[in-house]
This record gives structure tokens, sequence and C-alpha cells, in this order.
């Protein structure tokens, strides 16, 4: 029997075409794809930050699957810019609203018998709310690095978007992100010979 074919893995392949940051004067570009394997690495680290230095038991590579598919709704919607997004009430309301709607023509370009894997990629599930949590500050950090990038560059652009994404990570009270913030944080800052460096 012939199945049907299934558009998601190439939905999926375009998220390289979605660049952030859209209303900033960029020194050097960045898509979906590049920031969601950040995103994705970022989580698992945080996991076993938590893991080993707060006696927890998170799934790391769930964190990291979950960072891995958290913006490719941005496939259909774009990225939206952060003033925008987050104008008022109504305007997070309206896009949560039209994310929910993304994710569900996403899910549906899966087999039916695939589906349920993916769920939970999309929606989440009260027994992983912690490793949402850790997923957004993943997601704040890897917007951190992209705004100290930015300033190693020159660019003055990202400097107001520096100090409130630094301030939202430590308002999460997590942890596991005081702990990267404190030790992995400050090596963005090196060049290639100051990390090489023994």
């Amino acid at each position: 029997m012939k199945r049907k074919e299934s558009n998601f893995c190439a939905m999926m392949s375009r998220m390289r075409y979605i660049d952030r940051w859209a209303l900033m004067r960029n020194s050097c570009t960045e898509n979906i794809c590049e920031h969601s394997l950040e995103v994705a690495m970022i989580a698992h680290m945080l996991c076993v930050i938590g893991n080993k230095r707060f006696g927890k038991h998170l799934d790391g590579s769930r964190a990291a699957l979950i960072g891995m598919y958290h913006d490719t709704t941005e496939i259909i919607t774009g990225d939206m810019p952060t003033p925008v997004k987050y104008y008022n009430q109504t305007m997070q309301e309206v896009f949560h609203h039209v994310e929910d709607e993304a994710a569900e023509q996403l899910l549906a370009m899966l087999p039916a018998d695939l589906r349920e894997e993916f769920q939970g990629l999309y929606f989440k599930q009260e027994e992983e709310a912690y490793l949402w949590r850790l997923v957004k500050a993943a997601d704040k950090f890897s917007a951190l690095i992209k705004c100290m990038e930015e300033r190693k560059a020159g660019n003055r652009e990202f400097d107001s978007a520096l100090e409130a994404t630094k301030a939202s990570i430590v308002a999460m009270k997590l942890p596991e992100a005081d702990c990267f913030m404190e030790e992995f944080i400050p090596a963005y800052d090196k060049n290639l010979d100051e990390l090489q460096r023994r």
C-alpha cells in the first residue's frame, strides 16, 4: 500500500529562510534554524546543570527537542518583532492564537500515526512545565548572546535589548540560568584565541 506524502519535514527545512531581528540593523543575520540549534544546546546544558548541581531529574534530551522545535511555527507566521508581539495584552493574545493555529497547521502535515509524538513539542504538557521554563530561558540566552555579538562588532543597535534581556533572565529566578549566566556567558565576549587558550 502506497503511503500518502507528508510535507512536514520539507516545511521544517524552511526554517533557514526566516530571519530574526527584522526591525534591527544587524551586522550578521541570524535565522531561526541557527537560533533553534543554539536554544536546544543551551536548554540541554541547563538541564545538566539542574541535575548535577541541584539534584534534579530533568530530561535534557527532551528539553533539547523542545528547543529545536520551539520556533517552527514562525515558518508560517514569520518572526514577529518583540515590540509588536508584546505591544499590549490584546496583541499577545492574538499572536498566541495565531501561533496555535500555525502549530495545528504543521501538525496536520504529519501522517496521523506520527502526530502524537510531536503534539507535546507545540503544546505544553503540564508535567513538562519546568522544561518549558528552561527552554524559555535558553531562548533568552540565545537572544543575549546575539546582542553581545552585535556589541562586539561595534553595533550599538542592540544595547538596550542586551540590558532588557539580561534583566528578564535574572527575573526568571531559575538556579540553572543563574549558573549559566555566571559560568558560561562571560566567554561569549572572548575572541577565538582567548577561547582556545589553556
